[in-house]
């Protein structure tokens, strides 16, 4: 039987709060004992089937690394075709079944994560990733649910979207997935960001191949098994970790492959384009190529901006989860006529943030992700220390010994193209540059064309007509733009993500516009009164 199927709005997920004496807190620390008492041996997911290479690779907790929590097989080329082939054999079926029943398997999931999910999927994240409680609660859980239901509410709209017909015709606009499959890598640091780049094209009716990074296999596996306990039919999506350049070359010389969904660094995916490109006449379709890639996020305040305001946005902004979001505040531009009450402020805050193991609970940071990442970040800290035109105002102290530990550091420059002003570090590291008020336009400038990236951004004034026009100057600077917040926090249904130039290409995670990446549109006109006539009217 048919029907239309409507699909209820959906609310964002609420946050808990994890205090002391909640319910909350005691159920996630219970999940944090019995994940670190297990070691998990975590398998390839290929066609529904759990496969065991035998190369094995160990899931370690980032601020206590000598402790292993599981290890996961790695795919060879071998398992790349028989996901290849598995996908494929899905797809017929998967495309074929209707929306309805589709929707209802992420929803299923939604529901599982907000009830007897949450504290195994946060327990998870927070161990593998080292983010704290909170920190993983807006990541794992919530972010993940709000991706699952307002996925299928989008999709919904984009089904009712319809040309117009006339009394004569009917117009129908109908979608299917791409022609072959999906190749979906997902970074480390956000769970909920692997969810989404696998589930939001198989929502769409795509088959997808899933490489999720190393230093996040642990979490993501845990996101599968929640997809198989809500139904999702085998094949649908494959689970293979393993070297990246293994796996992508394999999957890019693939007649079939119809997609690229991807989360890192651009240079990364600047190459994989490349090779798209290059491997383009092999290819059965065009395939779509969506990206989210680097940052280099700026806070610029105003004279009128409110300090307190500021400095509390500057220290979450840079070093929630370490400044390993890719929305993190990296750089920030300071009038001087704030500075010396903005400096105060700046280092009262730094000075309570509290860096450990994640399950202190009085712990702001944690540790970065590995041991490349802490020599990249450090590598910066040690440049500041060497320089003439830097230096460090508090921070710049770390320790691996036990954990990848790098304190908060704050760096003043008085050079606002300096190494820190203009690389990405993705680290706790905010560099300040404080400008003469007079130069306010002059520095506008600076921050726009300094940075090869366009991702987020935020502004800081209580002038309105400064305001506005800080928002149109800068309004090629930034994909997700804040006025008086922090350049971090995105909410699905509320902020769609993503930024331009080497930042992406601005699909925006969370909205109709990424999901339409992942369908191919058929429209078809019937013709209730075909014309019975060779000749046209101007013939006579």
């Amino acid at each position: 039987m048919s029907g239309i199927y409507n699909v209820n709005k959906p609310d964002n997920e609420p946050i808990l709060d994890y205090t002391l004496g909640s319910r909350e807190r005691s159920l996630i620390e219970e999940a944090l004992r019995e994940l670190q008492e297990e070691i998990l041996d975590i398998p390839l997911i290929i066609g529904g089937k759990e496969i065991r290479t035998g190369i094995k690779k160990p899931c370690s907790l980032p601020h206590d690394h000598k402790r292993i929590i599981g290890y996961y097989h790695e795919a060879s080329e071998k398992e790349v075709q028989l996901a290849i082939t598995s996908a494929l054999e899905a797809k017929t079926k998967w495309e074929a079944l209707p929306f309805q029943h589709k929707a209802s398997i992420f929803l299923k999931a939604a529901e599982l994560l907000s009830t007897t999910w949450r504290y195994k999927m946060n327990a998870a994240t927070m161990l593998a990733q080292s983010k704290n409680v909170y920190q993983s609660e807006i990541d794992s859980v919530c972010e993940l649910i709000d991706f699952f239901k307002f996925n299928v509410t989008f999709m919904e709209q984009i089904y009712r979207e319809q040309g117009v017909s006339t009394k004569e015709t009917w117009n129908r606009t109908s979608y299917s997935g791409l022609d072959g499959f999906v190749y979906a890598v997902s970074p480390f640091n956000f769970t909920s960001i692997g969810g989404n780049l696998a589930c939001a094209p198989a929502l769409a009716g795509n088959v997808v191949l899933w490489k999720p990074a190393s230093s996040a296999v642990y979490s993501n596996y845990f996101i599968m098994k929640l997809l198989e306990e809500a139904g999702m039919p085998k094949g649908v999506i494959n689970f293979i970790p393993g070297p990246s350049s293994r796996i992508t070359d394999e999957i890019l010389k693939h007649p079939d492959f119809s997609g690229f969904h991807y989360t890192g660094s651009t240079k990364v995916f600047s190459d994989i384009w490349l090779k798209i490109g290059q491997n383009l006449p092999r290819y059965k379709s065009y395939p779509r190529i969506v990206g989210e890639t680097g940052g280099k996020n700026f806070v610029f305040a105003h004279k009128s901006a409110d300090i307190e305001a500021l400095s509390v946005a500057l220290i979450r902004g840079a070093f929630e989860y370490q400044g390993q979001k890719c929305s993190a505040a990296s750089r920030a531009y300071i009038p001087i006529s704030l500075w010396p009450s903005l400096k105060e402020r700046l280092l009262h805050h730094v000075t309570k943030l509290k860096l450990g193991d994640v399950t202190e609970f009085t712990n702001f940071m944690n540790a970065v992700i590995d041991q490349r990442a802490f020599n990249r970040i450090i590598g910066y800290i040690d440049d500041v220390q060497a320089s003439n035109d830097s230096s460090i105002l508090y921070g710049g102290n770390y320790d691996d010994s036990k954990g990848y530990f790098i304190e908060p550091t704050l760096i003043q420059t008085n050079n606002p193209f300096s190494k820190t002003m203009v690389e990405e570090i993705f680290g706790p590291v905010l560099t300040l540059y404080v400008y003469d008020d007079n130069t306010f336009e002059e520095t506008l400038n600076i921050c726009e064309t300094s940075s090869p990236y366009a991702l987020t951004g935020a502004i800081f004034a209580k002038d309105r007509h400064i305001i506005d026009f800080m928002e149109q100057h800068l309004k090629k600077s930034a994909g997700n733009f804040y006025i008086n917040d922090k350049p971090t926090g995105a909410v699905v249904g509320q902020q769609p993500f993503g930024g331009s130039k080497a930042s992406g290409t601005n699909d925006k995670a969370g909205s109709k516009q990424n999901l339409l990446r992942w369908l191919n549109t058929r429209v078809v006109k019937e013709n209730f009164s075909p014309p019975t006539q060779m000749e046209y009217p101007f013939m006579s």
